[in-house]
């Protein structure tokens, strides 16, 4: 394993020493109040909510599963991608209202004015196990392996010394620390994707490769296709992914704290909806970014990456980068680990803080709100570290925290879509649902992951079982969690006493808003025409 140049080093150390100095300057002001503390005063203007929202998303899973994703199938993985900006799109003008108008600190909260006090509790549940478990441990863990494979370090040592950097800012400075050092590291991401895709298109002359026709012969045509889909290899098809993603990008865009509480800090309604929108445009990126690179490894490294398809990033860091832009390429790399952990860290506070402490003890002075935010976001820091290393017996990373997500996403979105779209959902629709789709859906996962049905394993999304991959099984799940939410409101002779707000005649939304959402869909359904 090849040694860390003293040079590459001195990036990335002072790389750490920004962020953390940036992180905790910029919070001074706002950390004296616990609205400066979780939500940044509410000062937050579109760019700084649009940058977050896409550095909050991109994690080292996106970085080196997409590569790898690139190399083995070529573009349609982009559609994980691309798929966001249309979600983005519903976050601004369909949630960002409601969210806003109803002046809430969590979404859990929002649940609690729209049905009952239980809706919020199972939903606080969820966010806080999703958080820890998932966003945070998964995000240590991936980013650990990659740091690993480059240059040799500990798994445990480099989970701590992110760990360690991460939470100083976000823990001493709140959301205003997560939010800008977020807005610096979307360009450090950029920068470091963009370099080492343009190193890869400049070593392509020295391999006889001159065209993009000569491109496409050389990685196989097929690979830059958006809409193809191997079915056999992989058991999805093009709708599986457009169905299934919408589920999945509805509850983490438009309903997941880790992500909305940057939109709940926004200075306006408006500044909001710009931020969303222009986090849509930002996920235009990553395909020619972070999945590219991989389509590039197969006519550059596809010998010395063979089937050791997780390396296909590594190996392209190791033979593309010069001495110092290695460096940056860690600090990307690191970049993407920190404001995913961030994003989930200060969420997870937020969450612990008004769903728990809050309801325990309503008086709660400012100081004893930011007080238990910190103490409570150390201590998730602490049991992240301690678990994240045991992922690496749970499988391949990626499919594996969205099958995650899948159990408790589709019963999460239809509470939240049909309460929002019609008053006649009841506070026992939307808790049985909670409960009883996502029990459904975990029943699903223990099947799948643990029991074998006649000599069979893995039966439901097996070919020689029922063959429904989990990507189908998502938006199925979905139907199930509506069908169950729409019979006990069909049935429930409750009164259901909604607040006015919630059904306010909606205004008419900014002419800018309403240009710039037309124009990303302009802009995408022109990529897919390309990319056909």
């Amino acid at each position: 394993m090849e040694a860390i140049n003293t040079v590459d080093v001195m990036v990335i150390v002072l790389y750490l020493l920004c962020i953390v100095f940036v992180g905790l300057w910029f919070s001074r002001k706002k950390r004296q109040t616990s609205e400066g503390y979780f939500l940044a005063g509410k000062s937050l203007t579109w760019s700084v909510i649009g940058a977050s929202l896409f550095a909050s998303n991109i994690s080292t899973v996106h970085l080196v599963g997409l590569a790898e994703s690139g190399f083995i199938d070529g573009i349609v993985w982009g559609n994980f991608e691309w798929f966001s900006a249309f979600e983005l799109i519903i976050l601004a003008l369909v949630f960002i209202p409601f969210y806003l108008r109803t002046k809430i600190t969590t979404l859990p909260q929002f649940l609690e004015k729209r049905y009952d006090v239980r809706s919020r509790v199972v939903l606080a549940i969820f966010s806080i196990l999703a958080a820890l478990f998932m966003h945070i441990g998964v995000s240590f863990y991936a980013g650990a392996v990659v740091f690993e494979k480059i240059f040799g370090l500990n798994i445990l040592v480099s989970i701590i010394i992110i760990a360690t950097v991460t939470g100083i800012y976000t823990i001493i400075g709140g959301l205003t620390s997560v939010v800008i050092t977020e807005t610096a590291q979307t360009v450090i991401l950029i920068l470091g994707s963009l370099t080492i895709t343009l190193l890869a298109i400049y070593q392509l002359p020295e391999i006889g490769i001159h065209t993009y026709d000569a491109l496409k012969e050389a990685v196989d045509p097929d690979r830059l296709k958006a809409v193809s889909f191997n079915t056999e290899k992989k058991g999805f098809t093009f709708m599986d992914m457009l169905f299934g993603h919408l589920i999945l990008g509805i509850w983490y865009w438009c309903t997941d704290q880790t992500i909305v509480q940057r939109v709940l800090g926004a200075k306006s309604e408006k500044q909001a909806k710009l931020g969303a929108i222009f986090a849509g445009f930002l996920k235009i990126l990553p395909v020619f970014i972070m999945v590219v690179p991989g389509i590039l490894a197969v006519a550059l490294f596809q010998d010395e990456i063979g089937n050791d398809t997780k390396s296909v990033l590594p190996v392209m860091i190791m033979n593309l980068m010069p001495i110092g832009l290695k460096g940056l390429m860690v600090a990307a790399l690191l970049a993407a680990v920190m404001s995913s952990v961030a994003a989930a860290l200060n969420s997870c506070s937020t969450l612990i803080v008004y769903d728990v402490f809050d309801k325990i003890k309503p008086d709660l002075s400012d100081k004893a709100k930011i007080n238990i935010g910190k103490i409570t976001g150390g201590v998730v820091l602490v049991l992240s570290v301690a678990w994240s290393p045991f992922l690496g017996n749970l499988g391949a990373i990626f499919e594996l925290i969205n099958q995650m997500f899948s159990i408790f996403a589709p019963s999460i979105v239809a509470v939240f879509v049909l309460g929002i779209i019609s008053r006649k959902g009841t506070a026992n629709a939307a808790f049985y649902t909670l409960l009883g789709g996502s029990f459904f859906a975990a029943c699903i996962f223990y099947v799948e992951k643990y029991m074998v049905i006649g000599g069979i394993e893995n039966y439901i999304s097996s070919p020689e079982g029922l063959g429904i991959n989990w990507l189908r099984q998502t938006y199925i799940y979905f139907i199930i969690s509506s069908t169950i939410y729409l019979s006990i409101s069909y049935f429930d002779k409750t009164v259901q006493e909604i607040p006015a707000e919630f059904y306010l005649k909606v205004s008419t939304p900014s002419k800018l808003i309403n240009y710039l959402s037309v124009l990303l869909v302009g802009v995408m359904l022109v990529l897919y025409y390309i990319f056909y």
